[in-house]
């Protein structure tokens, strides 16, 4: 029988498996990734707008906002040439700077900004950190047209230009990562990440809101409440890359935040958006390694993948590392509800961005028996409704009352439609 290597972590899981029982989803042709050229050459092509060259000035002052260590997005090959191609402009290196767009993530640590950037970089460009809580950081720029109030990092509005580095692929909620995501989540208050956020949940229907849905941009009530906050910005440049299962570049767009950030997202759903006959009893999802599966709020979006295709009652085993374990220390909490209906009214009585992650886990748990394979402590795993397993126990599953079933590599970069 056929044997397929599913990711964990930075290793992998040897997997084998029945052709028979078994369909793969997911599994897309490689593409050539970019070489320094084929970037220079589409940062050369930018789509509805001016280049980097015409936009920044000598003597500007510029602002990059990269992802944190949870994102793939080729960012080191990116930054790396855009610092270099600012400096050859004519733009100071005391004049650049990068943040870390970590939302109400933690801050990014100093292997990891060596990681993101670049040695070479992170040792020559300043770095921030952005703190959603700090109020020194944040500055209050209004309130959206539904009265949420606007408080991003001041950063972006002490800059002549700021510049916004992203990979695209889908989100749960947000439709798609990357672009406006940068700024908001990425640099807002947690008061505006959590009111942003909040529109994610109906509490009249205690489910998930009516247009809000992975792939989905137009009539999201998400995106376009982060479309209204970073409109207040305008980042005078975006770079939207697309990366392989290696966390290289095979595509970028760039230009205009708006269009080139559609360009991007109609791009991947055409490559990543798989369309299935029928739901099977048994799904085997891997998140597709680190960093999809640094923490469990990173890697349940995996698990919603999986639940698009798993029959209802079915079985779903999850494989997921998460060395840095649940993500937020306050994220068991939420378990302590008895299920996820009183979860849910306790999240419309105090909102929290990761009450609803803890909602969303909880209700797959009682729809389908999970079973997951982490370095996540037992306790853990119980009190979040599912069960921990080893990986022999994975092997004797796979052949269980000759159920038949998927395995999905990639659970965090693809999209299911039955």
């Amino acid at each position: 029988m056929p044997t397929i290597d599913l990711k964990y972590g930075r290793t992998s899981i040897p997997f084998e498996y029945d052709e028979g029982r078994f369909e793969i989803l997911g599994n897309t042709c490689a593409k050539r990734e970019l070489s320094d050229a084929d970037i220079g050459e589409r940062l050369d092509q930018p789509i509805d707008s001016a280049t980097l060259d015409e936009i920044v000035n000598p003597r500007d002052s510029v602002l990059i906002v990269v992802p944190d260590a949870t994102r793939e997005t080729a960012c080191a090959q990116i930054v790396n040439l855009v610092v270099r191609r600012l400096i050859a402009g004519g733009t100071a290196a005391h004049d650049i700077r990068i943040i870390f767009a970590t939302g109400i993530r933690r801050k990014v640590t100093e292997d990891e900004k060596a990681s993101i950037l670049t040695p070479f970089i992170a040792q020559r460009i300043k770095t921030l950190d952005h703190g959603s809580r700090d109020l020194m950081q944040s500055i209050q720029l209004g309130e959206t047209t539904s009265g949420i109030p606007i408080g991003l990092n001041r950063a972006v509005v002490e800059h002549d230009h700021v510049i916004i580095i992203g990979g695209v692929s889908f989100h749960y909620f947000a439709g798609f990562t990357g672009g406006r995501k940068l700024i908001c989540p990425g640099l807002a208050s947690s008061r505006t990440i959590t009111e942003t956020h909040k529109l994610a949940f109906d509490c009249d229907t205690k489910s998930r809101r009516e247009g809000v849905d992975t792939g989905l941009l137009d009539g999201n009530a998400v995106n376009e409440a982060f479309m209204e906050i970073v409109a207040k910005v305008n980042p005078a440049f975006a770079i939207n890359t697309i990366v392989n299962d290696t966390g290289q570049a095979v595509d970028l767009t760039c230009g205009n935040w708006t269009t080139s950030h559609r360009a991007a997202c109609d791009a991947y759903a055409s490559e990543h958006t798989v369309l299935i006959r029928e739901k099977r009893d048994l799904v085997f999802v891997s998140c597709g390694g680190y960093p999809h599966d640094i923490n469990m709020i990173q890697a349940h979006k995996a698990l919603e993948t999986a639940s698009r295709a798993c029959n209802d009652c079915g079985t779903i085993i999850l494989m997921a590392e998460c060395p840095d374990g649940l993500g937020r220390d306050d994220f068991l909490k939420w378990f302590e509800a008895l299920d996820s209906r009183e979860l849910a009214k306790g999240l419309c009585d105090k909102y929290q961005v990761n009450g609803q992650t803890a909602w969303n886990l909880l209700e797959k748990a009682e729809r389908f028996d999970i079973r997951i394979v982490s370095g996540i402590d037992h306790e853990s795993i119980e009190r979040m409704r599912v069960k921990k397993i080893d990986v022999p126990a994975i092997e004797s599953l796979s052949f269980a009352n000759g159920k038949s079933g998927y395995i999905i590599p990639d659970g965090a970069k693809i999209s299911i439609v039955t």
